[in-house]
């Protein structure tokens, strides 16, 4: 009898079972389904509350539309000037990302390559300075703008954001130059090429894989970024995408037929780039983080 019972519970030849998974594992899923839902479920709405009419909102704010349409769209699209103001965010990203990647790299090739002190206490000012909140900056900065004429205008805007993300970029800059041999600028040295001519010929081509990192937190901060824009450009023909869109919120009253489209309407160019560049920003954010 106990021979049959042992051989009834004996799990049947050739059936795989399925290993049980671990609690950290199962907790671990959980939670990662319960944050992907927290990011997943404000989209949706987002995206549904926009092809909705404001009655069909003001009935039921939270329910499911009972009709689509695109006039949200179109009336957004009115509202914040959208090719004037997508145009103006590009200009705006394209001059900041340049000018932050060229004094960053610039500023973080002595600063990795000098042993003195003094070099890295400056190193450690930079450091520090990308620790103070943009909020703590804002007075200080308008008057200086004021004084130098620059308010309301593209340059102005351009060299604060060049300004705050410079720490950034030395940072992300020189831990990679730390890891570039000395070999490469002494036979540079020997071939008879100068400090500059070493930078730009030989060392500034192996930071493509930062560059890519620095220029992809560069997109989502200056794109995305909204006191900047509403504090020292007055015209709204000037502002970015974002800043008009944020226009849209009233003092007392929020339509989120037309808030919510504008918003859509102003990431829209970042999902495309991002969607069509995705395996290059991946590589570039691997290359970045591992050390080769």
């Amino acid at each position: 009898m106990t021979n049959v019972q042992s051989t009834t519970a004996a799990p049947r030849a050739g059936v795989r079972q399925r290993p049980r998974r671990p609690l950290p594992v199962l907790i671990g899923d959980a939670g990662l389904t319960i944050g992907v839902a927290l990011i997943v479920l404000p989209l949706v709405f987002t995206v549904l509350t926009s092809l909705r009419t404001s009655a069909d909102v003001s009935d039921a704010p939270l329910g499911f539309p009972k009709s689509f349409t695109l006039d949200n769209f179109r009336a957004a699209y009115q509202s914040i000037h959208y090719g004037t103001s997508v145009v103006n965010s590009l200009v705006v990203l394209s001059l900041s990302a340049v000018i932050t990647v060229i004094a960053g790299a610039l500023a973080a090739y002595p600063l990795a390559r000098l042993t003195r002190s003094w070099a890295g206490w400056v190193y450690r000012l930079f450091i520090a300075g990308s620790t103070v909140p943009v909020f703590v900056l804002i007075a200080p900065l308008y008057l200086l703008m004021r004084d130098l004429g620059l308010l309301d205008s593209y340059l102005g805007v351009v060299l604060i954001y060049a300004a705050l993300n410079l720490p950034v970029a030395v940072f992300f800059y020189t831990s990679f130059f730390r890891q570039i041999p000395l070999e490469l600028e002494e036979a540079a040295a020997i071939d008879g090429a100068g400090p500059l001519r070493t930078f730009f010929a030989i060392l500034f081509p192996l930071l493509r894989p930062i560059t890519a990192t620095l220029a992809t937190f560069l997109t989502l901060s200056i794109w995305n970024d909204l006191i900047i824009p509403l504090v020292f450009i007055q015209t709204a023909g000037r502002r970015t995408v974002m800043a008009n869109a944020y226009s849209l919120v009233g003092t007392y009253s929020v339509d989120p037929t037309v808030l919510f489209p504008a918003a859509l309407l102003g990431v829209a160019p970042l999902l495309v780039v991002f969607i069509l560049l995705q395996r290059e920003v991946v590589e570039g954010l691997t290359m970045g983080a591992v050390k080769s």
